[in-house]
Formats: structure tokens, sequence, C-alpha cells
């Protein structure tokens, strides 16, 4: 007999387990089920809207689920896990369920990687296909890509911690307006991943304007040594500066960072696929689709 336990912040013992179980399900299915930000969030303290669902049956714990209920507008984001050795005996489904109880039935489901049981999770769910999220790769090595040149008026430098902050976190806003995950960051999320190990202040850029400093642009790069990809892993344009090549000029400058980089071979970013003019520049220097996440809904 299983249990759903729900908490709204995960301590003790529990922890590590849940982290446990979410690391031995991303060895076998090749990418977390949990985003950075979900397990940012686990291990974060309480949070309000934010739900830890734990799922307990008499071998311990078979699953997690997380519910996201932070944005004020969008439905709840859920992300959940089920133990590989425990999958094929109906958790995903208690979990989904629970999710959905949860959320009040306005839910928003992630499907990393997109594998044929989570999409099947999905139908029984009755969630209907919402959002995809492609990962996109290249080689670093031999990289080719000409050195776009800064618009007149407009300087590139590094991200300056505690300086930085509020105007960074405002220019996220406004570039992300349309994107409830990345645009509702506060400074308690830039915080928790400045505290990250790979945190590195060198590969985060600023395009600034040269008159009177206002950010208009931004690229922050990330590195995963151990698998050797350096990551375009934030890059956002101010909506008043759309239209200058700040976007080519940001990427091409931290695409340059990375190659530099000892140990790095692949660039890797995520960009949703109808962002047709982000798909169109990063294809125009040459990454290609490498897997698809997908986001599923309840009907509105």
């Amino acid at each position: 007999m299983s249990e759903v336990l729900k908490r709204d912040q995960v301590t003790g013992d529990e922890l590590p387990l849940i982290q446990e179980l979410i690391e031995a399900a991303a060895k076998v299915d090749g990418q977390y089920a949990v985003s950075e930000q979900g397990r940012l969030l686990l291990r974060g303290g309480p949070r309000a809207g934010v739900r830890h669902l734990l799922l307990r049956d008499a071998d311990g714990l078979a699953g997690y689920a997380q519910l996201d209920g932070t944005d004020a507008v969008e439905p709840s984001a859920g992300e959940l896990v089920v133990h590989p050795e425990r999958r094929g005996q109906g958790h995903g489904r208690t979990l989904g369920r629970a999710l959905l109880a949860e959320s009040g039935h306005r839910l928003r489901l992630w499907a990393h990687g997109g594998h044929p049981p989570a999409r099947h999770l999905a139908q029984a769910l009755g969630l209907t296909l919402f959002r995809e999220l492609r990962q996109l790769r290249r080689p670093l090595g031999g990289l080719r890509t000409a050195e776009a040149t800064t618009p007149s008026g407009v300087r590139m430098r590094t991200f300056v911690p505690g300086q930085d902050d509020a105007a960074w976190l405002a220019l996220n806003a406004a570039a992300f307006s349309h994107h409830p995950e990345q645009g509702s960051l506060t400074q308690r999320d830039l915080d928790a991943r400045m505290a990250e190990p790979w945190f590195d202040p060198a590969g985060f850029f600023l395009a600034e304007r040269t008159s009177d400093g206002e950010l208009l642009g931004f690229h922050w790069t990330k590195e995963h040594r151990a698998v050797g990809l350096g990551e375009i892993y934030v890059l956002g344009v101010s909506p008043a500066a759309q239209g200058l090549g700040l976007g080519r000029a940001l990427t091409t400058t931290g695409l340059r960072h990375l190659a530099a980089r000892p140990g790095l071979d692949t660039a890797m970013l995520y960009v949703d696929a109808d962002n047709g003019s982000a798909v169109r520049l990063y294809e125009s220097l040459g990454f290609r689709t490498f897997e698809v996440d997908l986001m599923y809904r309840t009907e509105s």
C-alpha cells in the first residue's frame, strides 16, 4: 500500500533520500526529471506556493513530485520522478493524480526528455501538449563564429555580484515577461544560483549603454565540466534594445568564452520551439536539436 506525504519543506532524512532518488533516475534516463530550479527549491527551505509530494510504499521512498505555484497567473508547474527500480507499478499515475488534486486541477506538467512513458502518463491524466522546449548543441572545437559587432554606444562587461543584482533582475523580468519560469526570478533565486559551485561571474556577460550604464542585454554561461558541456544558460535582451543585433553579439561573446575554457568540447542551450527568431539565430550559428522536453497542461 502506498501513500503520498505532503510537505511545505523537506528536511531531515527525507532530503538526502529524495536527492538520491533523483540522481538514480537521472543516471538511467540520461537527464534530470526534476529541473535545476526544482532541485534548488527542494533544498532551499520553505517557499510560499511550493509543495513537495513524497510517495512511500512498503519498501520506502518510491517517488517524488514538486508543485510550484509561485506564478500568480499561470497554473502551477509540476515535475515528478519515480525510482527506476519501482517503475511499472502505477506510482507515476499516483503522483500525477496527487499533483492534479493539489493544484486544483490547474496544472502544467513537465516531461523532461519526452520519453514514451511520460507521454503516456500525460495522456492518462487527461493533459494536453502545451509547450516544446528544445535542447540544441554544437561543437566548440574549431569554433568559427565571426566576431559580432557591438552596436554603437554599447559596451560589454562582466557581471559584478552585489553591484548588478537589482538591475539584472529587472532586465531579466523585462526580457522574459512572456516566460513564467525565467521572468519571475527573485533575489533569492539569484542568490541560490550564485552559491552553486558552477557559478563564475567571468562567464556572465552584460551589454550596457555607454552613456548611462543601463543594462540592455546579457549572456550568462554555465560550465558542466564533468561532461564537457558549456551552456548558454540564459540570454536575454531588453525589449527596448530589440533589433540592434545584441542577441548575436552576446551569443558569440559567450561562445568564444566557452571555447577558450579547457575541457569543454560542446555548447548547449535550451530554446522554446515556437521562438522562431531565437531558433533561427542559434541554427545560423551551427546549433542543432539534441533532445526535447515537453510540457503538458490541463484544459483551460
